[in-house]
This record gives structure tokens, C-alpha cells and sequence, in this order.
């Protein structure tokens, strides 16, 4: 697993070497500027993980850094200042950043705070891929039960959605007609196998075109796979 990157951005030449070995330590990659500007221009240049921002900085100031950033990336930052004073937090709060710790601070405490973001991070990426998935012209939402062909709605019933959610949760996964059975209509279903059959015929009515290859691709003598 490749290490999450950092990007310190401090002027203060001891500061800056204390925190990139401390995170190089703790498993960091871990890249320093040491001016608003060089920082600004690293900042757009490149995918960071978390931004690590000194509100005092020559040439450009982390507030005004902060601000362009945001202008065109959601990278997370942290703010690290000497001005602790609450007006100063709010100010770094609303030019965009996600927290704002003052100086002097514990070095665990950074890196708890860093842990927190990375967390909400990763939390945030599941939902969004176990809720939402694009295959070719759908889109489909599966918290919201809703699937777009081309940005309109199609029309499914329960049973066609939730046969559809399971083939498209389980893509490039041949799923055999029991198991979708088992899935879609419960384990003491009293129904035949082949109503998976019409249920998939019913589907790519709808959302397939007439002369295309259908999204739900037919696995003979097993069952059906949607390939991603």
C-alpha cells in the first residue's frame, strides 16, 4: 500500500525538519515548501492526502493560500500557527481549512488530528463507492434506489432494482441463477429459477439499447455477470 502524502508547507526551517522526520516515522510521505507561493503552485501541482499550512509565510500567507486552494481543490488542511486566539481560528476556519492547531502542540496530537481526516476520508470514499456506481450510460444509486440512463430516470420495480444492485454490486462476478434467486427473492422463495430469466429480460427492456450488448451479459449454462 503506497504511504499517504504530505505536504508541509513552513517556513521555519527547524520546525519544518522536526515534523518531516516525526512523519516520515510514522509511515509519511512527506514533501516541505517553505513559502506561500512555492507552496500555492506544489498545492495545485499535485495530488496531496493532507496539507499541513503555516498561517505565517512569506510571499503569500496561508489564509490567502488557503483560499486559492480551495478556489479549485478539496485537498484537507490543517492549519499549524502561533495565532491561537479564537477570532484567528475562525479566520483559518473560514478560508477553507478542516482544522487549526496552535503553537507550541504535542506532535501526538498532529498526528491523531491527521489520523481523524484520513479516517473521514476513507469513510467518505466507501460510501461514495457503495452507494453510487457508472457503468457505461447508467448511473446508478443504490441508497437513493434510483437508476439514470443519460441523466433520465428509468423506471424499475422493486424486484428488477434489486436484481440489477445485486449483479452490479458483484461486476466481473458470474452470479448463477440460484444465488441471485437467493439474493433478490430470499432464501424460502417458493419460485422457479427462471423467473431470474424474465426478471433480466425485463431489465434490459429497459435500460439496454435495441442494437447494442446488453450490460447484463449471459454466462450459458451458469447465469449472468455484469462486466465494469
Amino acid at each position: 500500500m503506497s504511504l499517504k502524502k504530505i505536504l508541509l508547507i513552513e517556513d521555519e526551517k527547524n520546525m519544518s525538519r522536526y515534523l518531516e522526520l516525526e512523519l516520515q516515522h510514522a509511515s509519511f510521505s512527506v514533501t516541505a515548501a517553505y513559502d506561500g507561493e512555492t507552496g500555492l503552485q506544489m498545492a495545485l501541482a499535485d495530488h496531496w492526502d493532507i496539507i499541513l499550512l503555516d498561517l505565517m509565510l512569506p510571499k503569500l500567507d496561508g489564509l490567502d493560500l488557503c483560499r486559492r486552494l480551495r478556489s479549485c481543490k478539496q485537498t484537507p488542511v490543517i492549519m499549524l500557527t502561533a495565532k491561537g486566539s479564537v477570532p484567528d481560528r475562525v479566520k483559518g476556519l473560514d478560508c477553507g481549512a478542516d482544522d487549526y492547531l496552535p503553537k507550541p502542540f504535542a506532535f501526538e496530537e498532529l498526528l491523531a488530528r491527521i489520523r481523524v481526516i484520513l479516517r473521514r476520508q476513507e469513510e467518505q470514499q466507501s460510501r461514495n463507492e457503495n452507494q453510487v456506481f457508472f457503468l457505461q450510460d447508467l448511473c446508478i444509486d443504490m441508497d437513493a434506489r434510483l437508476v439514470l440512463k443519460n441523466n433520465k430516470p428509468i423506471g424499475l420495480t422493486k424486484r428488477e432494482f434489486d436484481l440489477l444492485a445485486a449483479l452490479v454490486k458483484n461486476a466481473n462476478r458470474v452470479m448463477d441463477r440460484e444465488t441471485l434467486l437467493d439474493l433478490v427473492w430470499g432464501f424460502e422463495a417458493a419460485v422457479d429459477t427462471n423467473v431470474v430469466d424474465v426478471y433480466v429480460r425485463y431489465i434490459r427492456n429497459k435500460i439496454d439499447h435495441s442494437k447494442e450488448t446488453s450490460l447484463i451479459q449471459t454466462v450459458r449454462g451458469i447465469g449472468y455477470v455484469v462486466r465494469a
